[in-house]
């Protein structure tokens, strides 16, 4: 495993993350508290130290699997990233909470749920320009920074093209990027990655092989049942997509080559990268994100 420092932050975070999102429940599935166990500690076997989850995935679910399996490991192997914003309802349905109270709630919330006293990176969450723009929110949470509830705070932009909250970020003490950026999806080079530069800000790549379609499993064509979020994409966006993927294979992934981690090494190589933060069903995969190391 490779390590790399997370923006102006002294974290030292792997360049492969896990993400959790899928133990929520929203990508097909659901997962016992084995499962999520077998994959952290195939991610910590491996050297992997970054876990990134959220307030939503599953009403603090997902992150209740992870404080689990942290209250019956050690807490300082572990650099946790999680997010705040959203009340979960139910699959697929989240309504905003940005308010500074309802943040402090979500705050202790997630605290609790991650059987923890302090997050190392906790991120706004995808959230309107307006409520970015809340003096009183920003304040508050680096209140709880100085009281040692948060280590180091975060803004994963819903746009990849959100410069606003980019260059807002060294004025509201945030000191890493969360965006969409893989193979398919490049917007962030354009704006965001030269604002992050500016600032040394981190960077975290989520949807690295962009909601699993790089992985090279998937044909045009493909379809997912209701309880996976890929069903809600628009199948002809989907067909292209999945068409560019057979294009991207047989043209740039070298022979030998398996297309995840070729994926995954892609987002990588580009040096304002620090770490890509690929979703994963189970140990094997785990394994197969974790090789992208060696192509770096």
């Amino acid at each position: 495993m490779k390590y790399r420092r997370l923006g102006s932050t002294d974290l030292n975070v792997s360049v492969i993350g896990i993400g959790t999102w899928q133990f929520g429940g929203e990508w097909g599935r659901e997962y016992t508290q084995e499962e999520a166990d077998a994959i952290l500690d195939k991610g910590r076997e491996l050297g992997i130290n970054l876990i990134d989850t959220a307030e939503c995935y599953g009403d603090h679910l997902s992150e209740s699997l992870i404080g689990s399996y942290i209250g019956r490991r050690s807490r300082e192997d572990w650099i946790i990233a999680t997010k705040f914003g959203h009340h979960f309802h139910e699959r697929f349905s989240r309504t905003d909470v940005f308010d500074a109270k309802g943040v402090i709630a979500q705050l202790d919330a997630s605290l609790k749920a991650l059987q923890t006293d302090y997050i190392d990176l906790y991120q706004f969450h995808s959230g309107p320009d307006a409520a970015f723009d809340n003096d009183e929110l920003w304040d508050t949470l680096n209140k709880q920074v100085e009281a040692g509830k948060i280590r180091f705070l975060g803004t994963s932009i819903g746009s990849n093209d959100n410069l606003h909250q980019t260059d807002a970020s060294t004025k509201v003490n945030s000191r890493a990027i969360q965006v969409v950026y893989n193979r398919l999806d490049r917007v962030p080079e354009e704006r965001v990655f030269p604002s992050c530069e500016r600032q040394d800000l981190g960077v975290l790549a989520r949807v690295p092989l962009a909601s699993g379609y790089l992985s090279g499993k998937y044909k045009p064509g493909a379809v997912f049942g209701s309880t996976d979020v890929r069903h809600r994409h628009d199948a002809d966006n989907t067909r292209q997509k999945l068409e560019e993927v057979e294009r991207i294979q047989r043209e740039e992934v070298p022979q030998g080559v398996d297309m995840a981690s070729w994926a995954l090494a892609w987002c990588l190589n580009n040096p304002v990268v620090t770490a890509v933060i690929p979703g994963c069903k189970d140990p094997a995969q785990v394994e197969a994100n974790a090789r992208a190391a060696e192509l770096i």
